[in-house]
């Protein structure tokens, strides 16, 4: 059963019977820069002006700099969670709501807590409240819902 603890074992994977409702996700700190906010808006064809011109954020849109873009906090949050589960866990579902803005420079963490627990399928089944943070606001709300293997798979 559970140890308090939410990191995975040393071993590798993390195990259904390695977690707890309660248990935290661990947070992944992030401070995104305009570099990868460049090459995340290529490699996703997000030409908006308000993630790359400064002036433009600034001017036209009344913000301070440019913003740090939603899906990228998103993929950084699920990132956090697939991380946390390793290679034998799946993903079941995955929400999150944009709420609040980011801009390049800033720490943000990315993390969760388990909500519930269950097997099913010859697997266990995790619910997971999760969020992404700047300090102690939340900029990103969301759940998952995770699958990881039983000790006695092998896995």
């Amino acid at each position: 059963m559970s140890t308090g603890t939410s990191a995975a074992p040393t071993a590798g994977q993390l195990h259904f019977e390695d977690v707890a409702v309660g248990d935290e996700v661990p947070a992944l700190e992030v401070v995104v820069d305009e570099t990868q906010m460049f090459f995340f808006s290529a490699a996703t064809y997000n030409g908006h002006r308000i993630h790359y011109d400064k002036d433009w954020a600034r001017e036209r849109e009344g913000y301070d700099d440019v913003l740090v873009q939603g899906p990228l906090q998103s993929a950084l949050l699920a990132r956090a969670v697939t991380d946390w589960i390793g290679g034998a866990g799946r993903l079941v579902s995955f929400s999150a709501q944009n709420r609040a803005v980011a801009f390049p420079g800033q720490t943000l963490s990315f993390g969760g807590r388990v909500t519930g627990s269950r097997v099913e399928d010859g697997r266990g089944v995790l619910e997971l409240e999760i969020a992404g943070r700047r300090g102690d606001d939340v900029l990103m709300p969301g759940s998952a819902t995770v699958s990881l293997p039983l000790r006695g798979d092998g896995g």
